[in-house]
């Protein structure tokens, strides 16, 4: 009855997958690719909003619809960024157990496993120009 035992391990291995991330995501702001900090920043997603000051981290949870930021700063045009969560390649997985080497014997079961998870990018830099 090993079988049992290597059948419980997959499921246990197709449960442990997660998203990415700790649902927190980091958000700066730059012109040129220097940083630029001290944009007012706002912060949408399904989840809820958040206005912040760059740097900042915002706890987005679970991804929940598309990511907005909309960033302001004097002297700067207001720069917009929307990301879409995105989503996990999944794969079924088919287990087979034979009695005594013989074909057609056998329980068969599938388990949907998710590889890397879903979820924002943990890091966003919003590009500003010049007015």
């Amino acid at each position: 009855m090993r079988y049992p035992i290597l059948l419980l391990s997959f499921a246990l291995a197709a449960c442990a997958t997660t998203g990415s991330g700790n649902g927190t995501v980091s958000i700066e702001t730059a012109n040129n690719g220097q940083p630029l900090p001290g944009a007012n920043c706002s912060v949408r997603s399904g989840a809820g909003n958040w206005d912040v000051i760059t740097p900042a981290t915002v706890p987005v949870g679970s991804p929940s619809g598309d990511l907005r930021v909309v960033c302001n700063k004097s002297g700067f045009r207001t720069s917009e960024v929307v990301y879409r969560p995105s989503s996990p390649v999944n794969s079924n997985i088919g287990i087979g157990a034979a009695s005594g080497g013989r074909v057609g014997v056998g329980i068969g079961l599938g388990f949907p496993i998710g590889f890397g998870g879903g979820g924002y990018p943990t890091k966003i830099t919003v590009d500003m120009n010049p007015q």
